[in-house]
């Protein structure tokens, strides 16, 4: 039997790779850093997967009895190196991928540095926040402070006494904002549109088994209810500065892939003025920021919480029409052209969340596999 490749060696890979290996189908790992689980270990030390331990573990390999609802970081890596070991599991690390072609002879060919490779199949499981996504503004070249990505962000320690703006209202910049408050920071979020906000828990249930349920309603339905439970655990927020978008939570997931801010926290300090709530930016100065209402701050430090993008464009040519509008893989099994690569850790759209997803779509591609042999 032909060996499979897998790109990355993050949970998606993991977990391709644990299927594989329970199905005695041989496979080689490629990994672009120096480590398993390399994004995850660089993530802000307090972080927390939102989504429940039940649903979040990796195929044949539950989380161990002991671990909390809400897996921490550090014990979602510890997880990830045992279950990598459990699997006998060994990448090759810092062995980035420069491009992938398909042959006339219908095999993939994979470069990597001065090496070239064949494969009949291949699974890309490179994530979507493989690169971060950096705005641009007028007069940041110019400003004194410092301007960094949320990747590098690990806890508040280096912004004692500053003033710090968080760029973005997506689940990490609450969290950062919130992190910078409770150790003293004066801090700032820079919201540009509406924002969903959903509590971490409702009734004292995880919001995750409720958004399971819902799904499972007619949309409208299921949509009406989530409306109804959001104005009753957040209320609104719009003398604060947020406004709650027109689309219930429940369809903002299912319509864009785009998961609702879970809220830890930072809804009540912004209530209380903790968290002082900014319009988007319009330009810097050398030492203030300007923002679109005409308010001019002085800042130190700014945090850019603005995401991630796949890029897969920037090594696999061609692969525009296996793309969706956000340009990730619009289905795990790729299709035409693109026959015999797979997909793996792209879906947003699921109420399980990412790990989740990966869980699910891991199965659907081995599947495919098993039924080529």
């Amino acid at each position: 039997m032909e060996k499979i490749l897998i790109i990355g060696a993050g949970p998606a890979g993991l977990a391709m790779a644990g299927r594989l290996r329970k199905n005695n189908i041989p496979f080689d790992i490629f990994e672009g850093q120096n480590r398993v689980a390399w994004s995850w270990s660089q993530h802000y030390d307090r972080l927390h997967l939102h989504t429940v331990n039940e649903k979040s573990s990796l195929p044949h390999k539950p989380f161990p009895k002991d671990f909390p609802t809400f897996v921490s970081r550090q014990q979602l890596l510890s997880y990830l190196e045992d279950y990598a070991k459990e699997f006998d599991i060994n990448p090759e690390l810092n062995h980035p991928i420069d491009s992938i072609h398909k042959t006339e002879k219908g095999l993939w060919e994979v470069k990597s540095g001065e090496k070239n490779y064949l494969y009949k199949h291949v699974i890309v499981a490179t994530g979507v926040n493989r690169v971060p996504f950096e705005p641009r503004w007028d007069g940041m070249e110019d400003f004194n402070g410092t301007i960094t990505h949320s990747r590098t962000y690990k806890n508040p320690d280096p912004y004692q006494g500053k003033k710090v703006l968080v760029v973005g209202m997506g689940n990490t910049g609450a969290e950062i904002a919130l992190d910078l408050h409770k150790k003293g920071v004066e801090v700032w979020i820079s919201v540009r549109g509406p924002v969903n906000i959903v509590p971490l828990e409702l009734f004292g249930r995880p919001t995750q088994e409720t958004a399971f349920k819902l799904s499972k309603l007619p949309n409208w339905l299921g949509d009406r209810i989530s409306v109804i439970a959001q104005r009753l655990s957040i209320g609104k927020l719009d003398k604060f500065g947020i406004k709650t978008p027109k689309m219930p939570p429940s369809a903002q997931l299912r319509l864009t892939g785009k998961t609702p801010v879970i809220d830890l926290g930072t809804a009540k300090q912004i209530r209380k003025g903790n968290i002082k709530v900014v319009p988007d930016i319009d330009h810097f100065d050398l030492q203030t920021i300007i923002f679109k209402d005409g308010r001019e701050i002085e800042i130190h430090d700014v945090i850019l919480c603005t995401g991630y993008k796949s890029r897969l464009d920037e090594f696999i040519p061609g692969i525009d029409p296996m793309l969706d509008r956000y340009d990730n893989p619009s289905s795990p099994i790729g299709k035409g052209e693109f026959d015999n690569m797979y997909f793996l850790g792209f879906d947003n759209f699921k109420p399980g969340g990412i790990l989740g997803a990966i869980h699910e779509d891991s199965k659907v591609i081995l599947e495919d596999l098993i039924s080529r042999f």
